[in-house]
């Protein structure tokens, strides 16, 4: 059974930094692409950045541009997003997707919580 689980999310200062996986299970990651979507409260779900299964980046949203990045580890099966220097307004649910293409949105993880707060 193709599964997405994220973790990694959590409760942060702002100016921290988080590291959220992605980790696939029921089918080899390697030949598609991840991306990273999120949900602020009482907001639609807005793609964030992808991966393809080029290592090729696309970025979705420039507010995380020069701040998040996106990696993979195919032997590991799992994406990693790193997020620094995060800002209140990163705060939301934090969902991996993939897809043959980006920016993903076939198959959905169910989401981690991040909060960035004082």
């Amino acid at each position: 059974q193709l599964q997405l689980v994220e973790s990694g999310g959590g409760l942060v200062q702002p100016g921290g930094s988080l590291r959220l996986s992605c980790a696939a299970s029921g089918f080899t990651l390697e030949n598609y692409a991840i991306g990273w979507f999120r949900q602020a409260p009482g907001k639609e779900r807005e793609g964030v950045l992808c991966i393809s299964g080029r290592f090729i980046t696309t970025y979705y949203e420039d507010s995380v541009k020069g701040r998040f990045t996106i990696s993979r580890d195919n032997a590991k099966n799992t994406v990693y997003l790193q997020m620094n220097s995060l800002k209140p307004e990163d705060t939301g649910v934090y969902y991996c997707s993939t897809g043959r293409l980006c920016p993903g949105g076939v198959h959905w993880g169910q989401g981690t919580q991040v909060t960035v707060s004082s």
